[in-house]
């Protein structure tokens, strides 16, 4: 391998980068310590210091905790090494952290388990085998100190890096054992504490990697440079699953700098020397003509139509419980309501990007990824080459939300590399970025409520049409036609209403549709909060109580309580100003919400204030979960305000962030975050579930400032009906 390039960057203006490769998170625990701004390489193999495949203890006494989740701002590069650090029982300032190595856990059978970063996984899934990889060293660290000392290991004891015989007081230093631990074999794994007894997780420590963005140390996929490397740029057919039809390439020919054109199946990229802008402009100037099929001559218009034809049909059932057909003959009240999102865009502030380069048989890959398992499979695919021959370098992500898992930008790379036979950094301008996203699913979600004489709900069924991320994905076969992403938080919903049904129309387009932040919730709690509003109000019901008032699930209720206290429910608003909440199941936890808005006489719209309580069960860092709420917040905000995709001929209208507007600064509200923890087993995600009461929150808001109901997101377009 060689090394990164040292040439000055945008990053080494401020500070030098050193080894290729790898997450770098070199730090000290205390909050007032520099970052050590270590960059350090994913090891490939077992390590002479190495305890278990997680942990590495130096005869410095430095620990090196390994991290098998992408670090793409939602922290888990701190949490993660904290719950090690919690049984491992070191000293949180001799901790440096790596990305566990892709290629290893392929080798080894999944050493480090799922590393896909992916619905809210990270903690939730990597608590348990975390703690048992940290008591397993602990204890086996323990167990070289007593053998050295000829003593019992129950009469020692593990802290602070140290091993202590408390009968005596002798301490030996973790890297005083760490070799002789190595060899300990255990025939009992040991239990991992309890909760009560954490001294470090549930701490507000500070992040890891904010002072290597601070200082410029921290290495993005974008950021890598290697000798000899070339760039390049890529465009692809606007209409998803269109092909190249021919190209033109006299007006570059002889340019400087321009190295190659390489066509590709429903692609041309340019590579050039010296940056990304030459390879971009000499891009643009290639003549291109593409063959877009049946799907050029879509458009939005008639998707939306197609989506709300397919509320009507008889759809698979996805759930049913009670006799709705009875509920709605013998209901005084019937109310119909059908609930509308467009497609979204990811548009993290890092557009993908891939580096490459060949030796020989060998693929080196330096990518910001999600799935580092995924790379491998799909360079492999790309190169011709077997997972074995390649390596990948996971980077810091600069945002991914979903999107950095189907690395489209990869097979780009590979293709420009194995054509000039050179190393190559491929990137995607943002406009590529925002036209050829694997998009959050459009949807339409039908409606229709029964009420009782005396102003109970007795029935509600639900329909939802909605694109297939599965068969969008090449996931596999969706058999009976209903996609448990399509109905989540509708299917199992917990208001105890004695009749539902909840039916699934899957319905795809030639719009290619993925993960986004909060998957299913992102429109399913929308929908079904801003229905179950409505269905208050028809009772005559206060919109909390009315939920209070059909949950019985004390999760639930926590959080229901505790956005009622620390929002003022109770407390009355002046005319214009309203509030409105939502609650929702998301990735194993409890979120809730209230929005408060003022609505002007003409129709302007301030968001003032967001309200947001969480029941994640267990916390390992607060002010990680807060920041996480808070983003979410924002994410959700622009989403429901703002943004939108829209086709036109088959092709994506919006194209960068003047026409895909997310939200300001100045527009952002005060967000409040509070915890209504239920401990037990439950550990909940937290990056996904924040944005699923945002939208319903704040329209719920809108309705009790204004009497106008939004069923259809984004609201820009709606604000002139608030006035009228």
């Amino acid at each position: 391998m060689g090394a990164v390039s040292s040439a000055l960057s945008r990053r080494r203006f401020v500070a030098t980068l050193s080894a290729a490769g790898g997450l770098a998170l070199g730090f000290n625990g205390r909050a007032d310590a520099a970052a050590l701004g270590t960059v350090l390489q994913a090891a490939e193999t077992p390590t002479p210091q190495e305890i278990n495949a997680w942990i590495v203890i130096d005869p410095d006494d430095s620990v090196l905790l390994r991290l098998s989740h992408a670090e793409m701002g939602q922290g888990a590069g701190t949490t993660l090494p904290m719950i090690l650090a919690e049984e491992l029982q070191c000293d949180w300032s001799k901790v440096k952290v790596e990305y566990a190595s892709a290629s290893r856990n392929a080798r080894e059978k999944g050493v480090y388990g799922p590393m896909a970063t992916v619905g809210s996984r990270g903690t939730r899934t990597s608590v348990a085998p975390l703690q048992k990889a940290g008591a397993n060293a602990r204890v086996r660290l323990i167990a070289a100190a007593a053998k050295r000392w000829n003593v019992a290991p129950d009469t020692c004891e593990a802290r602070d890096s140290k091993i202590t015989h408390k009968p005596t007081g002798r301490t030996l230093t973790y890297g005083a054992v760490a070799a002789d631990a190595v060899k300990v074999k255990l025939d009992v794994e040991p239990a991992v504490k309890t909760p009560e007894q954490y001294t470090l997780m549930g701490k507000p420590i500070p992040r890891l990697d904010t002072p290597l963005k601070v200082d410029g140390t921290a290495q993005f996929g974008i950021d890598v440079r290697l000798p000899d490397m070339a760039y390049a740029a890529v465009i692809s057919c606007p209409v998803p699953g269109g092909t190249l039809k021919s190209f033109d390439a006299k007006a570059i020919e002889g340019r400087k700098g321009v190295i190659a054109v390489v066509p590709m199946k429903d692609s041309i990229a340019v590579a050039a020397e010296g940056n990304y802008w030459a390879a971009k402009s000499a891009l643009e100037a290639v003549h291109v003509e593409w063959e877009t099929g049946a799907a050029g001559k879509t458009n939005s218009a008639q998707f939306n139509q197609l989506y709300r034809d397919a509320l009507k049909e008889k759809n698979p059932v996805a759930e049913q419980k009670g006799n709705i057909e009875d509920a709605f003959k013998g209901a005084a009240k019937q109310i119909e309501a059908i609930y509308e999102v467009p497609y979204q865009a990811h548009a993290p502030m890092e557009p993908l990007n891939a580096t490459v380069r060949f030796t020989g048989d060998q693929l080196e890959v330096w990518i910001g990824t999600q799935q580092p398992g995924g790379v491998l499979g799909i360079a492999a695919a790309a190169s011709g080459l077997p997972p074995a021959n390649i390596t990948v370098h996971n980077q810091f992500l600069g945002g991914g939300f979903g999107r950095r898992g189907k690395h489209d930008e990869l097979p780009h790379a590979i293709a420009v590399a194995q054509a000039i036979k050179r190393p190559v950094k491929l990137v995607w301008s943002r406009e590529q970025d925002i036209r050829q996203d694997r998009y959050r699913p459009q949807a339409a979600i039908g409606f229709k409520g029964a009420i009782a004489k005396d102003g109970t709900p007795v029935g509600m069924e639900i329909t939802t049409a909605v694109g297939s991320l599965f068969r969008s994905l090449g996931m596999g076969k969706v058999e009976d036609g209903i996609e448990p992403v399509a109905v989540e938080g509708l299917s199992g919903n917990p208001y105890g209403i004695p009749n539902q049904r909840i039916n699934c129309a899957l319905r795809n387009m030639h719009i290619p549709v993925s993960f986004w932040r909060s998957v299913g919730a992102s429109q399913n709690g929308f929908a079904i909060e801003g229905f179950i509003d409505e269905m208050a109000y028809a009772c005559g019901k206060d919109p909390a109580a009315f939920r209070r008032s059909l949950i019985s699930r004390p999760d639930f209720l926590g959080v229901l309580d505790k956005i009622i206290e620390k929002s003022n429910w109770n407390t009355p608003l002046p005319k214009g100003r309203g509030r409105g909440i939502a609650v929702h199941e998301c990735y194993g936890s409890i979120m809730g919400q209230v929005a408060e808005v003022t609505v002007s006489p003409n129709g302007d719209l301030k968001v003032d204030r967001f309200v947001a309580a969480v029941d994640c069960g267990h916390i390992v860092n607060p002010s990680i979960i807060e920041a996480q709420i808070q983003g979410a917040v924002i994410w959700g905000l622009s989403a429901a305000l703002h943004s939108e995709i829209t086709v036109k001929d088959g092709a994506v209208e919006q194209s960068n962030f003047n026409d895909f507007r997310i939200l300001s600064l100045a527009e952002t509200p005060d967000i409040e975050v509070h915890f209504a923890l239920s401990g037990g087993e439950k550990w909940g995600g937290i990056g996904e579930p924040g944005a699923s009461c945002v939208a319903p929150a704040l329209c719920n808001a809108i309705f009790a400032a204004t009497g106008k109901r939004i069923r259809r997101l984004p609201i820009k377009d709606q604000l002139k009906t608030l006035s009228a």
